[in-house]
């Protein structure tokens, strides 16, 4: 089990540094030795906050050169190497977590952790909704813009809209993408035009089918947690199995911990080349401004008031203590505009600076990343009413609550990547009987806005692990034990058997040298 004095990681200075001499902690000596030390410990998060403000002033320095969009696209280039790194990482990261996480939680174990995270993500995710709905009322984002046109900002190259979709064929496209590992499966509709005998003519729309390629976390996560489970329940033949998968995390850890020393030159370029290549930010954010700040309002309040105070009320402790040690993903999180790309950082982070169990973290975040968008649920429904206010339609009681289930339940299918929330904007739209045409406004200002919504989708994940985390630890001071280890015969690594797993109990009750043989020829089995 963790220890106990959960300070982000970070030693007390006065009981890191010696009690006399020259190095005291009262001596010019002793201070420097402090600072140094901070500095040393904070390096990263240092560097990747400096990355953003340097990538902004950057970006700024570059708008005024004009450059080609080649030019920009080689500007992006290390900020694309970064997220295709982050990208390439997770899938072992997700398997390997989920599958390491599930198979070391019993049944009831299992069962009352995840009713617990799954309504800590519910209730979250609707009380984000709420106040999201709330603001917008207030402030009126589409009041006086009603004739605010795409083409008026210079946004002809911000794309399409989404195509809209079915309600039901949206929900239905997401229980079918929760079965498939390599694809996402999407609704497409094709337009038939049927001539009646007596000469009226009908249109029907017929829903067809297609699979997008690329990693479907969605249907990873039930995957990874199925195979925990199964693998918990074979006993003594999964062991092996289960070791493999544990080592493989822990291998996949390393590879993120070198991966961390380049985001920050990676997250310099990707806010740079962003700036750089907007037409008119000035324009842009006064005219579509009411909506901007209604959307980062939200954000500011549920990430800055809600989240912290349910932290509270379920742990008792300082929120903001525990968010100290989450500087640095929630900087990668600005810049990436990914729960996905965030995951690697946030579980190195959660788990070496604020002590939460790797059982805790690594079965929890990939289940948050993936279902937990408290973010996208604010700008979903600010986007909602603020389209509704541009068409001049008042919103009725009944459409208020569409808004709220449907945004609650659609955020659970957004995609962890850049703009995945707006694409589910069309169909909380749809719900309502809405036109999807003004969606190219909310496109056109979604890299501003996607910034802090990723931020609050990863702030709710991690402060989710540490009330799980305190549950935890308050049930087996009660002896309720709420996490049990997985029985296998493991021999300790070269270094300590601190640093191996703590998912495997290490049983060799004879000592290291009477059961060597047998130990030898289970690893040359594996």
């Amino acid at each position: 089990m963790e220890k106990s004095n959960e300070t982000n990681g970070y030693l007390d200075s006065a009981q890191a540094g010696p009690a006399a001499g020259p190095g005291a902690p009262g001596t010019a000596a002793g201070r420097a030795r402090r600072c140094a030390g901070f500095l040393r410990r904070q390096a990263l998060v240092l560097l990747t906050v400096s990355g953003v403000l340097a990538g902004a002033g950057l970006g700024a320095a570059l708008r005024g050169l004009s450059l080609s969009r080649t030019q920009v696209t080689y500007l992006a280039f290390p900020g694309e190497m970064l997220l295709r790194m982050l990208r390439m990482i997770i899938l072992p990261l997700v398997v390997c977590s989920l599958v390491s996480g599930a198979a070391s939680l019993d049944a009831s174990s299992l069962g009352r952790l995840g009713g617990i995270a799954v309504a800590y993500f519910g209730l979250t995710t609707l009380s984000a909704s709420a106040l999201a709905v709330a603001l917008a009322f207030i402030i009126k984002p589409g009041s006086g813009a009603q004739t605010l046109q795409s083409s008026d900002l210079g946004l002809e190259d911000s794309g399409p809209p989404p195509v809209p979709k079915e309600t039901v064929d949206s929900f239905l496209d997401l229980a079918r993408s929760v079965f498939t590992c390599a694809l996402t499966y999407a609704t497409d509709y094709k337009v038939v035009t049927h001539n009646s005998s007596s000469g009226n003519v009908t249109h029907e729309k017929i829903p067809i089918g297609t699979e997008i390629e690329g990693m479907n976390i969605l249907g990873l996560v039930l995957f990874a947690l199925v195979l925990g489970v199964a693998l918990k329940k074979l006993g003594s033949e999964g062991e092996d199995l289960i070791r493999f998968f544990n080592s493989l995390n822990e291998a996949t850890m390393v590879l993120v911990s070198w991966i961390m020393w380049y985001v920050p030159v990676g997250i310099m370029f990707l806010v740079g080349s962003k700036i750089v290549e907007m037409k008119d930010i000035i324009v842009l954010v006064t005219s579509l401004g009411k909506y901007i700040f209604a959307s980062i309002l939200g954000h500011v309040i549920h990430g800055g008031i809600v989240l912290p105070l349910i932290y509270f009320v379920f742990t008792r402790k300082n929120p903001f203590r525990f968010l100290l040690g989450l500087l640095a993903p929630f900087a990668t999180a600005f810049a990436t505009c990914s729960s996905s790309a965030t995951l690697p950082s946030m579980m190195k982070c959660i788990e070496e600076n604020n002590g939460v169990d790797k059982r805790i973290s690594r079965f929890i975040l990939p289940i948050g990343a993936t279902v937990n968008m408290d973010g996208a649920a604010i700008f979903q429904c600010v986007a909602a009413v603020f389209i509704a206010q541009l068409n001049n339609v008042e919103l009725n009681a009944g459409q208020i609550f569409t808004i709220l289930v449907t945004a609650t339940a659609s955020s659970v299918g957004a995609a962890g990547v850049p703009a995945g929330g707006v694409l589910t904007i069309a169909i909380i739209l749809e719900a309502i009987g809405l036109p999807t045409h003004d969606l190219s406004l909310i496109l056109a200002v979604d890299w501003i806005v996607d910034r802090t919504t990723t931020v609050v989708n990863v702030e709710g994940d991690a402060l989710g692990a540490g009330i799980l985390h305190h549950l935890n630890q308050k049930a087996t001071k009660k002896g309720e034990q709420e996490l049990t280890e997985v029985k296998v015969e493991a021999i300790p690594n070269c270094k300590s058997e601190e640093e191996t797993s703590p998912l495997v109990t290490h049983q060799n009750p004879a000592g290291p040298v009477a059961n060597a043989p047998e130990l030898e020829s289970k690893e040359s089995v594996l």
